[in-house]
């Protein structure tokens, strides 16, 4: 069997075994009709971001309703982007806060390199936050998300005011079948990694410039337009760092206000994962919301208040902490 065959079912069982993202959204969206997606605005087009060292990442940077407004940094999930993960609450969080997020190496428009980590992405995050002169932000993750702002903190403690990690665990492995699952895929990658990373380097190349007239196509071409933005092949590589990765000795240290939003029937990640995440975190305020993996799109209207009570629970704790230092920073 040569490697590109590997690649090939590397990808397929990336898809398939772990249920994340792209599945839950393609499926999703290409199933169902327009009145599915969320009467939510596309989100603006965003902007190339050079991080000196690491490469261009593409960021989006809504003020808030001040110059010394706190600041979310927004962490997406597998197979997607920051605004397309996110684009269901953008609206709302730009009233109270300034938001940023950012493609996440190996996805959309970010960072081409010839190898992903989780490390690295933190890393990415934080080169973000210089770019743009923010000191400290609370940083919110959904599913993959939620691990690239758990070792966010981990690394970068000083640049971390909070938390919110939604959808998400401390460990992804668990079950016989899941730990078979990742030992192979890692087995596979072994031989795959410099094919997938030339592969994404050349759909990466190949994407056409964001759209300038995106509002005027709808939602739903736009949200098909960020789906195919990131490439499968990347899906094998970034499930393997996701099976390597593991919280659990020092997520008992987080040290700052936390929220966790665990999604009640979820398939993806399984709901009693979330509430270990939760139970190990000192202090964390935990809410759950009914619906499953992918909520914060298709059961949005249950799922979004809860969300967004939980943001302004943990900024308001944040300040709180920060009493007498520099406090949440603004841009």
């Amino acid at each position: 069997m040569t490697y590109r065959t590997i690649g090939r079912y590397s990808v397929k069982a990336g898809r398939g075994a772990a249920r994340v993202g792209a599945k839950v959204l393609v499926i999703g969206l290409r199933k169902l009709g327009d009145g599915a997606v969320p009467d939510v605005p596309v989100p603006p087009q965003g902007r190339a971001l050079d991080l000196p060292g690491r490469g261009t990442t593409h960021v989006l940077d809504l003020p808030g309703p001040t110059p010394g407004a706190p600041t979310l940094l927004l962490m997406h999930g597998i197979a997607t982007t920051g605004p397309l993960t996110w684009f269901s609450v953008l609206e709302e969080l730009q009233q109270h806060y300034r938001v940023v997020t950012f493609d996440q190496r190996w996805h959309g428009r970010g960072i081409r390199s010839e190898s992903f980590t989780l490390d690295d992405c933190a890393d990415d995050a934080v080169a973000v936050l210089d770019a743009l002169g923010i000191d400290r932000a609370v940083v919110v993750g959904y599913s993959m998300g939620g691990a690239s702002a758990q070792v966010l903190w981990h690394r970068h403690p000083d640049r971390v005011a909070g938390l919110v990690l939604c959808s998400t665990a401390a460990r992804w492995k668990g079950h016989m079948g899941e730990r078979v699952f990742f030992l192979m895929l890692r087995v596979a990658n072994e031989g795959l990694l410099s094919i997938a990373a030339d592969k994404v380097r050349v759909h990466a190349e190949t994407l056409p410039p964001p759209a300038e007239d995106a509002a005027l196509a709808g939602l739903r071409a736009w949200c098909m337009s960020e789906l195919r933005s990131t490439s499968l092949w990347s899906l094998p590589v970034v499930m393997s760092e996701l099976g390597k990765f593991d919280a659990t000795a020092w997520i008992k240290d987080v040290d700052v206000p936390t929220g966790v939003l665990v999604t009640g029937h979820d398939r993806a990640i399984p709901t009693e994962r979330q509430r270990r995440l939760a139970a190990r975190i000192p202090g964390a305020i935990v809410r759950e919301s009914p619906g499953g993996h992918a909520s914060l799109v298709f059961d949005l209207d249950r799922w979004k208040p809860i969300f967004l009570d939980l943001v302004d629970e943990v900024v308001d704790a944040a300040f709180a902490q920060a009493t007498g230092d520099k406090g949440v920073a603004s841009g």
